[in-house]
């Protein structure tokens, strides 16, 4: 079979050439690419012949996926599946297979991250270091003591409840599905209201899907405490974006923090969220990190080795 991976997935080539020599030792193909390009004809030159491809979170349409006849697998270097057209590939016979897990540590990490700089305002008071200025009057806010809902509780999700059961956080959560050990944690579930309306912080972990596209909207918003923290490390669409730059440029919540947008960055000038006051944003990045892509590799790769065996 011939093996395409379409992107570097922040691998080096010293890598990439130990799979080449191992999927040659099983009689097959494998070329990778060193860079990343996310144009359609660039990505229907690369994925043509391959039978098997290896791809992260670029966006793979139908109208890509009409013109690589041949192809039959795509292992996906990402958690989520929305950036796929899956109803094209079941169509036409693709099996397509995520990554889960690998960045479970990495992204949690960044949730609590992000909830500490809001909470003690680091990046802003980083830049009035550099401007000059010294500490003024200015008191943060402590996360112990501090009730967090945890809205999702999949692999994410609980590794975030047990960071915050670490700080001293109360945690609360909402979920589809509610988890025994979760429970067991000291973690209580909630219905979605009432953990809007007594937490301190929210926190997002949900996936997209038809069920939780806008599930914070302006009627959700409307039920936070004024002085509440939003954290979205899931996908942006989760949210109604412009409602919550709205609730944060009026006061409504007390601060947000955005890893995911309903594009990949860079935003336009206008994104609604730029201009947001005391609004936290990275471009897309919790899942990167040294570790979790060196999992994801072994992630990845075995799952083509488990294809291909079978």
């Amino acid at each position: 079979m011939k093996i395409v991976c379409v992107e570097s997935l922040g691998l080096g080539r010293e890598r990439f050439r130990e799979f080449e020599e191992h999927y040659r030792a099983m009689g097959h193909g494998f070329t990778y690419y060193m860079d990343r390009r996310e144009d359609e004809p660039t990505l229907v030159e690369r994925m043509r012949e391959a039978q098997v491809a290896v791809i992260s979170n670029i966006k793979l349409p139908a109208t890509v996926l009409a013109q690589c006849p041949d192809l039959r697998y795509l292992s996906v270097a990402f958690t989520g599946l929305d950036h796929i057209d899956l109803d094209y590939c079941s169509g036409h016979g693709i099996a397509v297979q995520n990554a889960a897990g690998y960045s479970t540590t990495a992204v949690s990490e960044l949730a609590v991250g992000m909830m500490l700089d809001l909470l003690r305002q680091v990046t802003t008071l980083d830049g009035a270091v550099r401007g000059g200025q010294g500490r003024g009057t200015f008191l943060g806010r402590e996360l112990r003591g501090k009730t967090v809902g945890i809205v999702g509780t999949g692999a994410i999700g609980t590794a975030t409840a047990r960071l915050l059961l670490a700080f001293g956080a109360r945690v609360v959560a909402w979920s589809r599905t509610c988890r025994p050990e979760v429970k067991a944690m000291g973690v209580e579930y909630v219905s979605l209201p009432s953990l809007l309306q007594m937490c301190d912080i929210v926190s997002l972990h949900v996936p997209l899907n038809a069920e939780t596209r806008s599930l914070i909207g302006p009627e959700q918003l409307a039920l936070m405490k004024p002085t509440a923290l939003l954290v979205n490390t899931a996908r942006g669409p989760v949210c109604d974006i412009a409602a919550v730059a709205d609730a944060l440029n009026e006061g409504r919540i007390g601060g947000a923090a955005f890893d995911v947008f309903e594009q990949e960055p860079p935003l336009p000038d206008n994104h609604p969220l730029l201009a947001a006051r005391n609004c936290l944003l990275t471009p897309h990045v919790a899942f990167a990190t040294e570790e979790s892509f060196a999992a994801r590799a072994d992630i990845v790769f075995g799952h083509v080795d488990g294809y291909l065996l079978k």
